[in-house]
C-alpha cells in the first residue's frame, strides 16, 4: 500500500462524511438562524427557546434523508472493504 492509496482513502472518506451531514447540518444551522433572528425582534432572551425547533428540523432531515444517509455509508464501507485484498496483496 503506497501513501497514495492512504491518502485517496482519506480524501474519500471525508468527501462521504461532508456529504451525509450536509444536510441535517444545513437544516439545523437555518433554524437556528430563523429562530435567532425571531427571538431577536421580539426581545425573547431564552436560550432553551431554539432547542426544540433545532432538534424537531434534524429529526425530519433524518427521516427523509436518513435511506440516503444509509445507502451512501454502506456502499463507502463495501466499497472499502472489498478494496482491502487488493491494497494488501
Amino acid at each position: 500500500m503506497d501513501p497514495q492509496q492512504v491518502f485517496t482513502f482519506g480524501q474519500q472518506g471525508l468527501y462521504i462524511l461532508l456529504m451525509v451531514s450536509a444536510p441535517v447540518l444545513l437544516a439545523v444551522l437555518v433554524v437556528g438562524l430563523v429562530v435567532s433572528i425571531v427571538q431577536a425582534a421580539t426581545q425573547i432572551n431564552e436560550a432553551t427557546l431554539s432547542f426544540v425547533p433545532k432538534i424537531i428540523a434534524a429529526v425530519a432531515v433524518l427521516a427523509i434523508a436518513g435511506p440516503w444517509m444509509m445507502t451512501t455509508l454502506v456502499e463507502y464501507i463495501q466499497r472499502t472493504l472489498q478494496a482491502i485484498p487488493t491494497v494488501v496483496g
